[in-house]
């Protein structure tokens, strides 16, 4: 049907009234629609620009209700005494909405381009109600490039987004972006993190590789249950029907690969402290010394550490105490300790050295076909015979035995997440030197954690953090962009924050700096911010069925966003909706 027949069949809310802008427009409700729920609505006006048809499309953020009879300090006192005059209450109230415009689209022949509302129309231009089927014949075509996570905010028609790879061609963005994902802790972050990993799953040259410290992800391609769930809608069914494969990788089927790692985890478990080295910068100096020990000897293969190589390292340890001491008593009393193990170990008693040097060799050997970090970040990078590359998802949740909560997640995690993160950078140049796009994502889960605003005192967390904002400054040329969950805004590394192309903002920002920063990005006088002020707690409604995961979102992510205002949507509740609306296949059948 023609978009003239659609105008022809829309609601009709109000007209444009005065004073109005390019920046934004007042709108005078129509008495029909004063009781409908207005706040939030897509809404459009057809006007007439360079002897074109042009289509504006913007969100209504504000009614405010006036009648200046009722401002009148006489009728005040009158009112006071009666409650209402009936000659003057409601009958001479007026309704004015604001609404800011997102897109423009010019018709040039039954053709649709993005254009700018470069005047403002008349008084009186009809406003329109946008559905589905209005935003489907202005988008007729890039129906193909369009993926849905919800629908409008407050309103029924769905809003198109678009996920385009980062490689050129088409569908193809020419260049990688960052996002980011902000909102509390049940705002919904996750679960619309996952259906963005989905919409990029389309495209089957492009690489997905998901740190998961948490096991968020991890947990939905595990899962048994035979269906998707919202909250579990990463599901191996769905990816399957999408034609991609997915590859989990935790700690019993990868193995680290550098001797630097190997003596990091010897100082995280205590090993020199065993040995009589207590203060943390004589464990560091002798951690390098073993590093350098074993990278020039070349005698011990790092992935079958054995007795004879924990014997060697403490022989070489003895030898160079005096490297590590300056005054004799340390240089003793360490050698003593060494010599004590030494013996012991020959003896075949217990000695906790040995245990901690056996705990940590597990984490480098190549036992039961574990596959080493570089491996599995080239399985993300590279593209064979044309075929789909598989998603690869590292989970970092479950610790192993004889390692504390704390030291996992303080020490060891950070570690292992390090040693990701250099080899994805590493390789990223490789590419780049070599002239190609690795047209990949990384995802980046709990990313306040390890690129924290404030400097942290884990000098591994620091070199994580460095690392981070390093890569988000120079991958995009390379193709390689990055996706940041944060439960908080303004504790991400602001330079971090700064690079973001593409953002989504959940429930949870709306006080304090986090509001406050908040602000800085939007920009604006504050105008586009009323809507996400009013977003409610998911979990105050009534029951589950009853929730509302809403989100802001400013960037490149929507055709109906070129103007650079921020959108506004309900994430989908219904998996069957999700489903439907964009077309996936689960289980062989189209749902």
């Amino acid at each position: 049907m023609a978009l003239e027949q659609l105008v022809a069949k829309a609601e009709r809310i109000g007209v444009i009234g005065s004073p109005s802008s390019t920046n934004e427009l007042a709108l005078d409700i129509m008495a029909s629609a004063v009781n409908k729920k207005l706040v939030g609505e897509l809404a459009f006006f057809p006007y007439s620009q360079e002897a074109y048809t042009n289509y504006a499309l913007g969100q209504i953020t504000e009614i405010t209700l006036r009648n200046i009879w009722h401002e009148d300090p006489t009728m005040r006192s009158l009112i006071r005494q009666r409650g209402r005059v009936d000659s003057i209450s409601e009958r001479q109230d007026t309704h004015q909405g604001q609404m800011i415009i997102s897109a423009v689209f010019a018709n040039e022949n039954g053709n649709y381009h993005p254009s700018i509302l470069g005047t403002v129309p008349a008084t009186g231009t009809p406003i329109y109600l946008a559905d589905d089927d209005i935003l489907k014949e202005l988008l007729s075509p890039y129906q193909s490039q369009l993926f849905y996570l919800g629908h409008v905010y407050g309103s029924k028609p769905k809003l198109p987004l678009w996920f385009k790879h980062f490689d050129s061609g088409q569908d193809g963005a020419g260049e990688a972006y960052h996002l980011g994902i902000f909102g509390k802790t049940g705002s919904g972050k996750s679960v619309l993190a996952k259906m963005i990993l989905l919409a990029y799953m389309r495209h089957k040259k492009m690489g997905l590789f998901v740190l998961d410290p948490q096991g968020e992800f991890s947990l939905d391609l595990q899962s048994t249950q035979p269906t998707p769930t919202m909250g579990r809608i990463l599901h191996s069914a769905l990816i399957k029907g999408i034609g991609r494969t997915v590859e989990v990788y935790n700690l019993d089927k990868f193995r680290l690969d550098s001797w630097e790692l190997f003596t990091e985890l010897l100082t995280e478990f205590g090993f020199f402290f065993d040995l009589g080295i207590k203060a943390a910068d004589y464990q560091n100096i002798a951690a390098a010394y073993l590093t350098d020990y074993f990278r020039e000897s070349r005698k011990h293969k790092l992935s079958a550490i054995d007795d004879e190589a924990l014997l060697s390292a403490l022989s070489h340890l003895h030898q160079n105490v005096h490297r590590i001491y300056s005054g004799g008593a340390g240089i003793e009393r360490v050698q003593g300790f060494i010599q004590e193990t030494i013996q012991k170990s020959r003896d075949g008693q217990y000695v906790a050295v040995k245990e901690k040097w056996h705990n940590v060799a597990k984490f480098f050997a190549e036992t039961g076909g574990k596959s080493s970090i570089e491996a599995i970040v080239k399985k993300a990078l590279t593209t064979f015979n044309n075929n789909s590359r598989p998603v690869i998802v590292v989970d970092l949740s479950k610790r192993p035995s004889g390692i504390s909560t704390g030291v996992w997640d303080e020490k060891i995690k950070p570690l292992l997440i390090d040693a990701f993160l250099g080899v994805l950078i590493r390789e990223a140049e490789d590419a780049y030197q070599g002239e190609k796009s690795l047209n990949t994502l990384v995802v980046l889960d709990e990313a306040h954690r390890f690129a924290p605003q404030e400097r942290d005192n884990n000098e591994r967390k620091q070199r994580i953090k460095r690392n981070l904002v390093d890569a988000v400054r120079t991958t995009r040329k390379y193709g390689l962009g990055w996706m940041f969950l944060s439960q908080t805004l303004s504790s991400l590394d602001n330079e971090i924050v700064q690079q973001l192309r593409i953002s989504f903002f959940g429930f949870g920002l709306s006080m304090g700096t986090e509001f406050r920063k908040l602000q800085e990005l939007v920009g604006g006088k504050g105008e586009y911010l009323k809507l996400y002020q009013q977003f409610r707690d998911p979990h105050s409604s009534f029951d589950i069925t009853s929730r509302e995961y809403s989100f802001m979102t400013i960037g490149p992510v929507s055709p109906l966003s070129f103007a650079g205002t921020p959108l506004f949507l309900n994430a989908f509740s219904s998996v069957d909706e999700f489903i439907k609306s964009n077309g996936l296949i689960t289980q062989g059948k189209m749902l």
